[in-house]
């Protein structure tokens, strides 16, 4: 009945091809206006899984208690000296904070006006005694910078050095370290190159990595409605950069990153390069339909019933799913690769038959006889086996099936309708010699003689590879999809040298706070908790004489009065006066002290004889760091007694939620880069606390959630897949005959990426639900062949199809291998690895169990009319 129906409905089609033709068109064009106007990407990955898991539910929990946390852009702002990139990011916090409308709150929080009054509090006593016992002796030079802060003052206090020297109070081996600083800074401004004197560096010595970096965080203003919500946000942010100049004032340099960048690079990524790799892979597609249809006019068939189908699957895609996500992105990819093989099937069959029989209207009839059946087993099975992740708690991939299982339907109904249609309006000519592949007989007879070899020896190969599967590698850590080499992610990474990125984080009732933390910190993979009792210095009473007492020693030097500033004649006397004292020091003295004296004496000089712009720009050089490190010192020895009452706004909202529960943050011990660490770190936290959430919780659950989903797919898929077989081929040896290559193949795929050390991830694995679509697919169209008494099956037609059809297919996953995307790339790699197991799978596995088992009588054809 179904044969008989599928072949009325190709007569019709072929009967009325011009109003068939009209109407595909039409809806092609209602589903393009459609598609437009709705489409939309939501790239926030963590929406890939149920919300509806419990360790989901705690992570949105805590998200919109605080979600200044995750809708977080942080500004990497980095220059050459530690007064340099402080004084930028300042600059840039004020220029972003009078912008409401883009930003809700810009911060560094660690710079605020109450961490430059309290830090020292939060340093332990030894490390305030080594800051404030140097700063008391160097009183006297401070009074004097005070006073007079101009190239003036400078050369002033530098004269006081060479004297202490000459008195035996500094050894004059000391300085040679300033005065070589001193003169570099002089020769790259009088290279015309940004140049800062860094007192910083001067005094404590060269600064760490981290040290030249700034972290501005910025919570913006997000368009839920854009493809990349934080897109006028970060564009606002480099706009700003650029228009106030600090980077050639500082010679900064500003990043961003932070969960907003990241998630907008993922659409970004997949978008980057498409145009090109599209084009490049349309012309290898046309390419390939030439070689497979030999036809201009097949080909032009075959590329408008893909293009209407394509339209019609997106438009019904987006009508039942909404916004897109990045993995059901890939349908369009499934789409052209399973559509155009249904496609194929039916064309080249279509060629086979026109050869056979001279007559146009007759075979592709005689073409729905031949592929009818097959092709309506293999949409429904590739369809059921899309299906099978619907009901898993991986949304993503649930959203991706649900769009690639109704595009099948789309590509089996098309295949069976439009492209007939279409077929006959553009009438190819008659087709001059037969389709099969005759160089393959000796293949075919080779397999025939040696099919028990073939049998066992691929079960052997599987076998000896099962191991392998227990070390197969699953990393489902988000940040390892993204170009390592972004900015966005060097910046969080160079953030992650300063603070864990993986951590546990929990919310709790203010009077359980004191007893879960004690919990925590019991356990030996906890390194340390944070609470807002985190931000109450310990140790006040110890700590506050010691600040005091420096405050009282240099409380007169910093405020002392200044002096009228310099005139550009007295700092040119001032540089000549310094400039004949080191060269007299110089000359008492030897070594590396005086050969940088000599070096400076010569940079005054030449500043000397220069313009007054140059004497200004090396005043700001030396003076404006100078000031910003005065002025955080005057802060830092004003501190006072601290209590929670104390503790600034800011601080209290990112640890005490409006519904007055208790933020604690738990860092890991250990390498925090390390998977298995955080899993153990990970696991002890939720054995105290369950409603534990964080990046450490969601690594773990997400890869144990990913898993369980592909499980749970997997039986349900095959369950479902052979119903449909027995249903139609009714006989368990088929349904066995063809399901067993398929499982064959995910085997040997799964060990080729244990064996060759190839990661999974949550977006790469979607190729296992496709190499069930596609193995299906082609398991079925040799076991049909079979059934109807086909042999030889590599010199077949049919192998001709599967063949370009994998060629085809292997070509729109390739596209994907090519994207500048990792985790879109490692997605085309893994289908294209599927691919050729399932190709190999399919045309020498099966035909060899085939070839032992009883086969069906065959149904008889009329050849006279079909």
């Amino acid at each position: 009945m179904l044969q008989s129906w599928i072949e009325s409905t190709v007569d019709f089609c072929i009967r009325y091809s011009r109003s068939v033709i009209l109407a595909g068109l039409i809806l092609a064009a209602a589903s393009a206006v459609y598609a437009g106007r709705h489409f939309a990407i939501n790239t926030d990955i963590n929406d890939l899984l149920s919300a509806r898991l419990p360790w989901r539910q705690h992570e949105i929990d805590f998200q919109r208690a605080f979600p200044q946390t995750v809708e977080l852009i942080i500004a990497d702002v980095r220059a050459p000296t530690p007064e340099a990139v402080k004084a930028a990011a300042r600059e840039l916090e004020i220029a972003l904070a009078d912008k409401p409308g883009l930003f809700h709150s810009v911060a560094d929080q660690f710079d605020s006006p109450f961490f430059r009054r309290n830090g020292l509090l939060y340093l332990p006593p030894e490390r305030i005694e080594h800051f404030t016992e140097p700063l008391a002796k160097a009183k006297p030079l401070v009074a004097g910078l005070v006073t007079d802060p101009s190239l003036r003052g400078l050369l002033r206090v530098l004269g006081q050095l060479l004297l202490s020297t000459q008195q035996d109070l500094l050894p004059f081996d000391d300085l040679q370290r300033p005065l070589s600083a001193a003169a570099t800074t002089l020769e790259d401004l009088a290279k015309g190159e940004p140049a800062e004197f860094s007192w910083r560096i001067l005094s404590q010595g060269d600064p760490k990595p981290l040290e030249l970096h700034r972290f501005v965080q910025v919570w913006p203003v997000l368009d839920h409605n854009a493809l990349e919500p934080g897109g006028r946000a970060t564009a606002a942010i480099r706009d700003i950069v650029t228009q106030s100049g600090i980077e050639q004032k500082f010679g900064a340099d500003v990043s961003l990153t932070g969960p907003v960048v990241i998630s907008d690079n993922e659409f970004s990524g997949v978008h980057e390069g498409i145009v090109l790799n599209s084009v490049v892979t349309g012309a290898i597609i046309l390419a390939i339909l030439w070689l497979a249809l030999r036809s201009l006019r097949l080909v032009a068939a075959a590329v408008i019933n893909l293009t209407v189908g394509l339209l019609v699957t997106s438009a019904g895609g987006i009508l039942m799913v909404g916004a897109l996500n990045p993995i059901s992105l890939a349908f369009a990819v499934l789409f052209v690769g399973l559509g155009a093989d249904f496609a194929i099937q039916y064309t080249v069959r279509y060629r086979a038959e026109r050869h056979d029989k001279n007559d146009l209207g007759r075979a592709l009839v005689g073409s729905a006889d031949w592929v009818g059946i097959p092709l309506t087993l293999a949409a429904g099975a590739a369809a059921a086996g899309f299906l099978s992740f619907t009901p898993t708690a991986y949304t993503g991939l649930a959203q991706l099936g649900i769009i690639a299982g109704f595009g099948m339907v789309v590509a089996y109904a098309t295949s069976l309708t439009l492209l007939p249609a279409l077929i006959r309006a553009v009438n190819p000519p008659p087709e001059p010699k037969p389709l099969n592949l005759p160089s393959l007989a000796r293949a075919d007879a080779f397999l025939t003689r040696h099919r028990i070899a073939v049998i066992i020896t691929t079960v052997t190969i599987v076998v000896a590879g099962s191991p392998s599967l227990f070390w197969l590698h699953f990393n489902f850590d988000p940040l390892a999809l993204e170009k390592q080499t972004s900015p966005a992610l060097v910046s969080l990474y160079r953030l992650g040298k300063e603070i864990p990125l993986s951590t546990a984080k929990i919310l709790v009732p203010p009077a359980d706070v004191n007893e879960t933390v004690a919990k925590l910190r019991a356990l030996p993979e906890v390194a340390t908790t944070f609470t807002l009792d985190s931000f109450v210095p310990s140790g006040q009473d110890q700590k506050l004489p010691l600040i005091k007492k420096t405050h009282d020693t240099l409380a007169p030097a910093l405020t002392s009065p200044a002096r009228p500033a310099p005139s550009d004649a007295e700092n040119v006397t001032a540089l000549e006066q310094s400039v004949a004292a080191l060269q007299d020091i110089a000359e008492q003295n030897s070594g590396g002290a005086a050969d940088a004296a000599r070096r400076l004496a010569a940079d005054l000089d030449k500043l000397a004889h220069a313009d007054a712009a140059q004497r200004t720009r090396a005043t700001d050089a030396f003076i404006r760091p100078l000031q910003v490190d005065l002025g955080d010192i005057a802060q830092s020895l004003s501190a006072g007694p601290i209590t929670h009452s104390d503790l600034p706004p800011e601080v209290v909202h990112d640890w005490i939620a409006p519904d007055g529960r208790a933020r604690i943050e738990i860092w890991p011990k250990g390498n925090a880069n390390d998977n298995a660490t955080i899993g153990r770190f990970a696991q002890a936290v939720l054995a105290v606390q369950p409603t534990a959430t964080g990046e450490a919780i969601g690594s773990i659950e997400w890869g144990n959630t990913i898993v369980t989903a592909f499980a749970e797919a997997a039986g349900l898929a095959l369950l479902s897949i052979a119903i449909l077989l027995w249903i139609v081929l009714r006989r368990l040896t088929d349904v066995l005959v063809t399901l067993t290559p398929l499982i064959v193949a995910g085997l040997v795929t799964l060990e080729i990426c244990a064996l060759t050390r190839f990661e999974l991830n949550y977006a790469n694995i979607i190729a296992l639900p496709v190499l069930l679509g596609v193995g299906v697919a082609f398991k079925i169209y040799y076991v049909t062949a079979w059934r109807r008494g086909e042999s030889n099956f590599l010199e077949s037609v049919l192998t001709r199809a599967v063949f370009y059809s994998t060629l085809l297919t292997a070509t729109a996953f390739g596209s994907l291998w090519l994207s500048n995307q990792p985790g879109i790339s490692s997605m085309g790699k893994l289908l294209a690895l599927s691919l050729v197991c399932t190709l190999a799978s399919a045309a020498l596995f099966q035909p060899a169990l085939m070839g032992g088992l009883h086969r069906p009588t065959p149904v008889k054809r009329d050849t006279s009319s079909s």
